[in-house]
Formats: structure tokens, sequence, C-alpha cells
């Protein structure tokens, strides 16, 4: 019984349904290539948000950590922490002031 031919011819391709297979499959490849991320590394917005918070969180926690040494050593207990605070916040505020107000390609002004 296999070895009887089948009365149907097969149906041979049609060539619109070539075509509309090799448009589907440029049209894959064009979506793939749009959908590939273009920036490999890190970009300049994500540098400059963490130079902003490492310029932050170094002026708060230097200035702390001054204030408490001055404290320890001079005995003036809240004071002296509480200005180095202070004091840390104005040099972080002043940094991340003068870092915004760089163009992109200048080099920061030297003092």
């Amino acid at each position: 019984m296999s070895d009887d031919k089948s009365a149907r011819e097969p149906i041979a391709e049609d060539a619109r349904i070539d075509a509309l297979e090799a448009r589907l499959k440029a049209a894959r490849e064009r979506e793939e290539q749009r959908n590939q991320p273009k920036v490999t590394g890190a970009d300049a917005n994500y540098r400059s948000g963490n130079r902003v918070l490492a310029d932050l969180l170094g002026g708060i926690l230097g200035g702390l950590v001054i204030g408490w040494v001055v404290d320890t050593f001079a005995g003036t207990t809240p004071w002296g922490l509480l200005v180095g605070l202070f004091l840390g916040i104005v040099v972080a505020f002043r940094n991340i002031f003068r870092m915004a107000n760089t163009r992109p390609g200048d080099t920061p002004p030297e003092e």
C-alpha cells in the first residue's frame, strides 16, 4: 500500500508566498536591528548623576568625619560636628553648581 502513488499531485509553491516570506524576514531583521541597544557604555547623563551623588555624599560624610575629629580632640561636643556637617554640605553644593555650569566638552575651571 505504501508503494501506491497518490492520485493528487503536490501543490507547487506560490511565488507570492515566497515573496511574502522574504519580506517578513527582511522586516524581522530590520526590527531586530532597530531594537538593539545603541550605547554600549554609560552615557554622559548617567556619569554626571553618579558624580553629583559622589560629591554630595563625599561632602556630607567628609564634613561629619572632620567635625567628629575636631569634637573628639577639642571637647566641643555638638558644635564641631554641626560646623563640619554645614561646611561639608556647602562644599558639596559648590562642587555640584560648578559641575552644572560647565559645558560637556569644556574642562572644569582651575582655581
